[in-house]
């Protein structure tokens, strides 16, 4: 007697048991490449930053001016609320005017005081200010402020560097805004599409679990819960390119340190992550909806 040989099992489809790996892949990819445009933004907020936090006011002194009115002064400025005090020396610095003659002396090798007799420069304190009040108006007002105290002879600041800066500032920040607005719709249309065909696999089984009289609740459950997860492993993919990128990045330009924030980074990767669930979560509750209301004959 010959025996049958058995029939292989036939596996069924599971509800939620779309072709999750092209939905992992495409979402991870669109969500790194929003990432990473997050990324130079940040970088180019901190060098605007830098930027301005290394832009010094010069505050000079009457030649006639004693110490105590010059520790006085100094006092007066180091209570103001624009003084950066996280800077070095508390964001305020004395240079004497025989500290400046040597420093131009030592820089262009030239002795003026030679030529002319005497030292024609000024004791001077170098102040910096909060990114905050670098903005033509404020900086004008304390300009006013600083001249009208008892001692000081001049203040300056490079008015036309710091007008350059903001206009430059504006028009790139609009540029980029723009920008990521429209490469947040592409990614988001790209999920919802790469689901929607996903999901498109699963149609007759919706219809199914329909006949046999499962709840609309029943039936979204599943997909939504693996939408989630999947959502969030993308997000976790895409955190791990983007540090390994960072890091691979730091590695060859170690300057680039100097612009990163790792609470803003962590913070970024965190947002990536919940992205993919919550994008994940309502293009494919948006999907199976469309599915659940087709009739028979749209199904196919």
């Amino acid at each position: 007697m010959t025996q049958e040989r058995a029939k292989p099992a036939i596996k069924k489809k599971k509800p939620g048991s779309y072709p999750y790996l092209s939905v992992v892949f495409s979402m991870t990819l669109a969500l790194f490449v929003l990432g990473l445009f997050a990324l130079l933004l940040l970088h180019a907020n901190r060098l605007t930053e830098l930027i301005k936090e290394n832009i010094e006011v010069q505050i000079y002194l009457e030649k006639s001016i004693t110490d105590n009115d010059r520790i006085k002064i100094e006092k007066t400025i180091r209570s103001k609320v624009y003084l950066d005090v996280n800077k070095e020396n508390g964001g305020l610095r004395f240079i004497s005017k025989q500290e400046a003659a040597d420093k131009f002396i030592n820089e262009t090798g030239e002795d003026f005081m030679q030529f002319l007799g005497e030292n024609p420069l000024r004791d001077a304190f170098v102040l910096k200010i909060k990114s905050a009040y670098y903005q033509e108006d404020k900086l004008d007002k304390i300009k006013s402020e600083l001249e009208a105290t008892s001692g000081v002879y001049q203040v300056s600041y490079v008015k036309n560097l710091i007008e350059t800066i903001n206009s430059n500032i504006t028009k790139i920040s609009l540029v980029l805004f723009g920008f990521a607005i429209i490469l947040f719709l592409i990614v988001i249309i790209l999920i919802n599409n790469t689901i929607k065909l996903a999901l498109f696999s699963q149609r007759f089984l919706i219809r199914s679990m329909q006949l046999v009289g499962a709840t609309r609740g029943f039936i979204q459950r599943p997909f939504l819960v693996r939408s989630i997860f999947h959502g969030l492993l993308a997000g976790i993919l895409a955190s791990i390119l983007l540090l390994s990128l960072l890091q691979y990045a730091n590695m060859n330009i170690p300057e680039l340190a100097l612009l990163q924030d790792g609470a803003k980074i962590n913070f970024l990767f965190l947002i990536t992550c919940l992205l993919g669930g919550v994008v994940g979560f309502f293009s494919t509750l948006r999907s199976i909806r469309k599915y659940i209301g087709m009739s028979l004959d749209e199904l196919y």
